[in-house]
């Protein structure tokens, strides 16, 4: 007996404060978001000492009275729920009543708020969860939250708080994520005495990206499409055009229903979206509002509210993915954008205001380094697709293109530049290309770049992966028509299962057929392997198969089971691909180029590297020193 004791107020209050108040920044957090959901139009907020010496959040919304400006210090005090029966359908960013007393027992709080008709506000003062005074003020309507000398009484905490640059970056950095979520709400943010950033209440998502991350950086994004209207989960926002990418999700900035989260479920759908636009260990570049009814999402799985939980993940996943891939299709025509020549980002800040911000930008991306070869390699045997499939040429050749076929290498100068001779004869015309003629072909450097002039700049298409895009767009409108071509083993293998995982593969052989694979029940959970699809190594066929039985089952999970097949054709495709060193002859480069005009996306291949870049005017203009950098 006398083992359990209730913990007295002071404490649970320091206990709870441990889980809401991490450092100034989750002040910082608690308090705007209260601004917010008080109907504020504009926000202010200050800093000292990276906000432990002083954080500061103004807020013009609709104030309190002195009652509840007392009750507000109270645990679990809220205006924002009545019965548990709004819990489950929670509109507001915060509810649950422990921000304010939570920050009041860790510091040296004053509170300062009016109502709008009130001839006078209110005045109270509390130091570590004690109230020391209360009494009128005299101040403009709204409220100002003032915490000082944060964890002074919990000095175990305080010593856990990093540099004042790092903490001041963590509440540059919330501030930037609300102001982007909220964009009819006007945000200052001032640190030790200097402004950092003011920004105007926003008409639209894309002033307020503009004022915050720059013009660039506003063009580097793909806008979504609107939604239909047939999903109850509406997606909008901005997500980075093709080459526009991240080694980490620093810049992957997610809001459900206005609140800044984390979720698998939107992650997974970005990538699913984004698919073959975007290379290995990448990241996207997303503003990106998901929006539902409130019962349909739980805001009460996370002590910090960072994280949510849907009722129907499934439908976020694929509202999700849809509307990224809108975003990419709609960049189709938006070539200039697309192919702009990427950049060091450690070289492209803003100074804006005094502050430098990463600008979401392009990164450079190394070239292929595919295999130096004289010829390309043949299709596979037993085949009837051509790596380079015939179709009727466009109604601008001149006459029809013959499949890609390698010359034998002859020696070059060092600079490799073949000018096409056909196509720059003194009699014939130059080659146009695109829709409108909008590309003059010019050459090919170190048998690899195709050189194309526009009335933007010097346009570099890397032929290899231009011709990995056109085979994958064309073997995955033959998977998706489920004319996926097979080829058989020399001698059939045989595969072994667990009983479960017998029943499981038999219900999903059509599935499997549709890819290519050759397999047939053989009894006793035992299966007949004798073709496997065309574009896919001979080696190792069992460990092929379990691969995609394994990534069948994971597709159970949301994943389109095409998406297998693409996957299993993106990794093979390149085998089949002109390599660096082939050398084409000017109708073959011609069918080559308009083949990768005519895809769904032509800017990347289907790794996500890119497939042509752009160096603008402006930028060769500054390397000859022409126009001052």
């Amino acid at each position: 007996m006398g083992l359990i004791q209730l913990l007295p107020d002071a404490v649970a209050s320091q206990v709870a404060a441990g889980e809401v108040v991490e450092r100034p920044a989750s002040v910082v957090k608690e308090l705007v978001e209260n601004a917010l959901d008080a109907g504020a139009r504009n926000i202010e907020v200050t800093i000292q000492r990276g906000g432990a010496a002083l954080t500061r959040v103004r807020d013009d919304g609709r104030g309190m009275d002195r009652p509840d400006a007392l009750l507000c210090l109270e645990r679990h005090a809220t205006s924002k729920l009545r019965t548990g029966a709004d819990l489950a359908a929670v509109s507001t960013l915060g509810f649950r009543g422990e921000a304010v007393p939570s920050i009041a027992s860790v510091s040296k709080f004053r509170l300062v708020t009016r109502e709008a008709h009130a001839l006078a506000g209110t005045e109270v003062i509390v130091h570590g969860g004690k109230v020391v005074s209360v009494r009128d003020a005299g101040d403009a309507p709204g409220t100002v939250v003032e915490a000082r000398s944060l964890f002074f009484n919990l000095p175990a905490r305080r010593k856990f708080l990093r540099s004042e640059q790092t903490e001041s970056a963590h509440v540059e950095a919330l501030l930037h994520a609300l102001a982007l979520g909220h964009e009819g709400v006007g945000f200052t943010f001032l640190r030790d005495g200097r402004e950092v950033f003011r920004v105007p209440p926003a008409a639209r998502l894309a002033d307020r990206v503009r004022d915050l991350l720059g013009a660039d950086a506003l063009a580097e994004l793909a806008p979504i499409p609107p939604s239909d209207g047939k999903s109850a989960v509406r997606v909008r926002g901005f997500v980075g055009r093709v080459g526009v990418h991240r080694g980490t999700r620093a810049a992957q900035l997610v809001f459900v229903n206005g609140r800044p989260v984390e979720n698998a479920a939107v992650s997974h759908g970005l990538r699913e979206g984004y698919h073959t636009a975007l290379m290995k260990g990448r990241h996207p570049v997303t503003v990106l509002f998901v929006e539902l009814p409130p019962g349909a999402v739980d805001v009460n799985v996370h002590p910090a509210k960072r994280e949510v939980r849907f009722h129907r993940p499934s439908d976020v996943h694929a509202a999700v993915a849809a509307a990224v891939r809108g975003a990419l299709e709609g960049t189709r025509e938006g070539w200039r954008e697309a192919m702009a020549a990427p950049q060091d980002e450690t070289n492209r800040t803003d100074t804006t205001n005094g502050t430098d911000k990463a600008r979401l930008s392009a990164e450079p991306v190394a070239p292929s380094t595919p295999e130096l070869a004289p010829g390309r390699r043949p299709a596979p045997p037993h085949s009837s697709y051509t790596p380079y499939p015939s179709h009727p040429p466009a109604p601008s050749a001149q006459a029809p293109l013959p499949a890609l076929a390698a010359s034998p290498p002859t020696p070059e100068p060092s600079l490799r530049l073949a000018f096409p001779a056909e196509a720059f004869a003194p009699a014939a015309a130059p080659v146009q290309l695109g829709k409108d003629g909008e590309f003059r072909l010019l050459g090919v450097l170190h048998r690899l770049y195709v050189l194309l002039e526009s009335k933007d700049g010097l346009v570099l298409v890397d032929q290899h992966a231009a011709h990995e895009r056109v085979l994958f767009e064309e073997l995955r409108r033959r998977l998706e028509a489920g004319d996926a071509l097979s080829q058989q083993l020399l001698l059939p293998v045989t595969l072994h299962l667990a009983p479960r995982d017998a029943e499981w593969t038999e219900r999903h052989l059509p599935a499997l057929r549709r890819l290519g694979f050759g397999l047939e029940p053989f009894g006793g959970g035992t299966f007949k392997l004798d073709a496997l699809p065309v574009v896919t190594p001979r080696e190792e066929p069992l460990r092929l198969l379990r691969e995609v039985l394994e990534a069948l089952r994971a597709a159970g999970a949301g994943q389109p089971r095409t998406r297998v097949g693409e996957d299993i054709i993106a990794k093979t495709v390149c085998r089949h691909a002109v390599k660096a060193n082939d050398r084409l002859r000017p109708p073959e480069i011609e069918r080559l180029l308009s083949d990768l005009l005519a895809c769904e996306l032509p800017y990347c291949c289907p790794h996500g590297r890119p497939t042509m870049i752009l160096l603008g005017h402006s930028e060769i203009e500054r390397k000859f020193g022409r126009r001052a950098p």
